[in-house]
C-alpha cells in the first residue's frame, strides 16, 4: 500500500498509473506536481489527482513514493527540484523511454540519495497527452522495465515492481544500455519513421490530395506521428546512439529494398515480404 504518491507531470503515463492504482484501492492520497494549474486542475475535476501543488517543498517530504513523468529533457530540473527535500523513506521512480541518460544525470544530481531512485519504464501511450488522456486500464497486460541501481535496495526495488504489478503491468529487470537498444528498435525508430513519413508527404505538391485519398493503413501506421513532439525530440537526443545504430541497420535493408523494385526482382520482393510477415504474425500469435 502507498500512503502517499507524488506524480510529476500528470499526464497519459502519471495521470494513468494513478488512475489504475485508485481503483485498486492500492493508494490513500495522489498529489500531482507540476507548473501547469490548468492541467493540474483539470486532473483534481477528472479525479486523476486528490490535490496539487507546485511548491516541491510542500509535497515531496510527505511522499513515500514520487513518479516522474515528465518529457526526459525536464528531468534533471526535476532531480534538482527534489533533491533538498527527500526524506530517507521516499522511493522515486520514473517513466523516462531512455534510462542510460537520466540515470547519468539522477547519478550527478542526487548524490547519495540516487539509491532511492529506482528507474523504471511502462512500455505503453497512445498518441494523447494531458490529464484528460489518462484512463485507468492504460497498463493492463503491458510491460514495464525496471533498470535497478547496484546502489538500489532490493526492498525499494520490489516496492516499485508491486506498484506496477497492480496496476496491471508485467514487470521486467534489465540494464540501462541494454533497454536503450532494444527500446530504440521497437519504439523510437518506429515512432521516428512515421514523423518522417507524415512531414515527407506533408511538403509534396500535391499534399491536400494525398491526406484526402490517405486509407486505413496510412493512418495505422501513422498514429503514433500524433505524439508529443517535445517528449520525442528529448528521446531522440537522449538515446541517439542506439537509434542512429538501429536507423543504419534499417537504411540498409531499404537499400536492398529499392533495390529490389529498381529491378523488378520479383521473388526478392516475395521474400522479404514473406519473413516480415511470419515474423510480425509470429509477434501478434
Amino acid at each position: 500500500m502507498i500512503n502517499h504518491l507524488c506524480v510529476i507531470g500528470v499526464g497519459l503515463i502519471g495521470g494513468s498509473l494513478s488512475l489504475a492504482l485508485k481503483k485498486a484501492g492500492y493508494v490513500k492520497q495522489v498529489t500531482g506536481l507540476g507548473r501547469s494549474i490548468e492541467n493540474l486542475e483539470k486532473a483534481k475535476q477528472l479525479g486523476v489527482i486528490d490535490d496539487y501543488e507546485t511548491d516541491y517543498a510542500k509535497v515531496i517530504p510527505k511522499a513515500d513514493m514520487i513518479f516522474v513523468s515528465v518529457p526526459i529533457g525536464a528531468m534533471s530540473e526535476v532531480f534538482r527540484k527534489i533533491e533538498p527535500h527527500l526524506n530517507k523513506h521516499s522511493i522515486i521512480t520514473d517513466g523516462g523511454s531512455a534510462k542510460h541518460t537520466i540515470i547519468e544525470s539522477a547519478t550527478k544530481i542526487l548524490g547519495v540519495k540516487v539509491n532511492q531512485f529506482v528507474p523504471g519504464h511502462p512500455i505503453a501511450g497512445t498518441e494523447n497527452s494531458g490529464a484528460e488522456a489518462a484512463f485507468d486500464s492504460l497498463y493492463q497486460k503491458r510491460r514495464v522495465i525496471l533498470t535497478p541501481l547496484e546502489s538500489n535496495s532490493t526492498d525499494d526495488v520490489a516496492k516499485v515492481s508491486e506498484m506496477w504489478n497492480i496496476a496491471g503491468a508485467k514487470v521486467d529487470e534489465m540494464g540501462a544500455r541494454h533497454h536503450d537498444l532494444v527500446l530504440a528498435g521497437t519504439s523510437h525508430l518506429p515512432h521516428v519513421l512515421a514523423f518522417a513519413l507524415v512531414d515527407c508527404l506533408n511538403n509534396v505538391d500535391d499534399v491536400d490530395e494525398i491526406f484526402k485519398y490517405a486509407a486505413g493503413g496510412f493512418r495505422d501506421f501513422t498514429r503514433i506521428a500524433s505524439s508529443d513532439p517535445v517528449m520525442w525530440r528529448d528521446i531522440c537526443v537522449n538515446n541517439s546512439e542506439a537509434i542512429l545504430a538501429m536507423m543504419q541497420s534499417y537504411q540498409q535493408d531499404l537499400d536492398n529494398l529499392k533495390e529490389a523494385i529498381h529491378n523488378s526482382d520479383s521473388e526478392e520482393l516475395l521474400k522479404i515480404f514473406t519473413n516480415a510477415k511470419k515474423a510480425r504474425d509470429n509477434f501478434c500469435m
